[in-house]
């Protein structure tokens, strides 16, 4: 770890801004290099005499601008000086307040926030609120897990309450899942694109992930197969259902195949289906297709709101008493007003008119994404990502500074590479974020004006 301290410029705002432009001037100038693991937001505050908080918020900040990387457990890493001194930030532009994030993926929905302000409002009369105040069963109150269930038939599920655990969004169902079922330095197999929170959940319980490519519809069998056979993997997380970072529906036939070599080989899919909920349902679940060999996971994130952290685990009975230790030993129980709160919109009907506003919003958003950037990618309805290959001569690094120097945060393909496969040159934008189209026509003008730029032609040089 470097004993790197800043050089923090007076009367330029925010102490936790100057610390991040600090940073980037350092590594334009060469004084920090490629993977340099900085102090810990603790030394460093120390050193500054400054909060801890001030240090995450500037570490976060040159995370937004593409200077750092953060790997959990181990600590926050410098990129290195991209090509073109893409790493510098032209005075005056991060002060910004009004920056267009587009690496959020959920989406935005006013009548979501007014159905939330209602049921709130409902709660502070109900006679019956202690009934969710005290300590509860671990895997759920029985009324949360039957109304799962009948939930879940509409993803084409067949469930018994007692086959469901309710956690604590989905990212804790994973948690749940991968510490049950996996020791340390175990390898799980997944897409060789994956979604960075089961990337940091990986580092955090020291598992090895292994890639498997993927094509234009999912997972490739055949590659699949040769990676259980070289790795002796028994467990695998997949994405079958608008795949995060791609977008990818993976086809019912596809579904069929990976589930009967992973029956073949004894090899546990993890299904995360979080997005399911989102689409009008023409494929079924791998889940429902080999139920023996597949745990089922979703949540309340995209489909309700991403701050009611309820999710649901589906697996077979046998693993249930397993998979219901993590659940206890982490948070003892999903919070059970907030599981109530999902109960009655499951009941009332509330979730599917939220879900009919957002497939609405998403056709309209991934046609302004088409129009404005020339490309031809077909969507689900519901799904608010596009995965966009760079054109050649961009390099990921370069192309994601750059659109931040301008404004507009996105996600580069490292952020969800796994190896033993090569990063490939793309960026996925989120479309749902910005609270109004006219926030993300903005947002992707700029992108689409980068796009259409020569790399390096509009970076700043010191």
């Amino acid at each position: 770890m470097t004993i790197w301290a800043p050089e923090i410029v007076e009367n330029r705002g925010p102490i936790y801004l100057a610390i991040a432009d600090a940073l980037a001037e350092d590594i334009s100038r060469g004084r920090l290099n490629a993977r340099t693991r900085l102090p810990t937001h603790r030394d460093l505050a120390y050193r500054l005499g400054v909060t801890v908080g001030t240090i995450t918020r500037a570490y976060a900040e040159a995370e937004r601008r593409g200077l750092v990387y953060g790997e959990v457990g181990r600590g926050t890493f410098v990129r290195g000086q991209v090509t073109g001194d893409a790493t510098h930030i032209i005075p005056g532009a991060e002060h910004q307040q009004d920056r267009i994030d587009l690496t959020l993926n959920f989406a935005f929905g006013a009548n979501r926030d007014q159905a939330i302000s209602r049921i709130m409002a409902e709660f502070s009369r109900r006679p019956d609120m202690h009934r969710f105040l005290g300590y509860l069963p671990h895997r759920g109150m029985i009324e949360h897990r039957a109304a799962a269930a009948q939930w879940l038939k509409q993803m084409g599920l067949d469930l018994s309450a007692e086959q469901i655990i309710v956690t604590a969004g989905g990212q804790h169902g994973m948690m749940t899942v991968f510490s049950a079922l996996c020791r340390p330095g175990d390898v799980v197999l997944c897409e060789q694109l994956t979604y960075a929170g089961m990337k940091a959940l990986a580092n955090h319980i020291e598992l090895r992930l292994h890639g498997v490519a993927i094509d234009e519809h999912g997972l490739v069998p055949a590659a699949f197969d040769a990676a259980i056979r070289s790795t002796h993997a028994r467990i695998a997380y997949v994405q079958p259902t608008m795949q995060n970072p791609t977008g990818i529906m993976m086809p019912e036939a596809r579904r069929r195949e990976i589930a009967a070599i992973a029956r073949a080989h004894g090899v546990m899919l993890v299904e995360d289906d979080v997005y399911g909920p989102l689409t009008a349902r023409q494929v079924p679940p791998i889940a429902s297709i080999a139920p023996e060999t597949t745990i089922y996971l979703t949540s309340t994130s995209k489909c309700m709101a991403p701050g009611l952290r309820i999710g649901y685990l589906a697996a077979p009975e046998v693993l249930i008493e397993r998979l219901g230790l993590p659940v206890r030993a982490t948070v003892w129980m999903a919070p059970p007003i907030e599981a109530e709160i999902a109960r009655q919109w499951m009941a009332d009907g509330t979730v599917n008119r939220i879900v009919d506003e957002l497939r609405t919003e998403s056709i309209q958003r991934q046609s302004m994404a088409s129009n404005l950037l020339g490309i031809n990618q077909t969507a689900n309805p519901g799904c608010f990502l596009v995965w966009m290959p760079l054109p050649r001569g961009w390099r990921v690094g370069e192309f994601v500074a750059e659109c931040s120097r301008q404004g507009v945060d996105i996600s580069g393909a490292d952020s969800f590479a796994v190896e033993p496969l090569p990063v490939p040159e793309a960026v996925r934008l989120c479309l749902g974020a910005p609270t109004n189209r006219s926030t993300l026509e903005k947002g992707l003008q700029i992108v689409r004006n980068v796009l259409h730029s020569a790399p390096g032609r509009n970076l700043s040089v010191v």
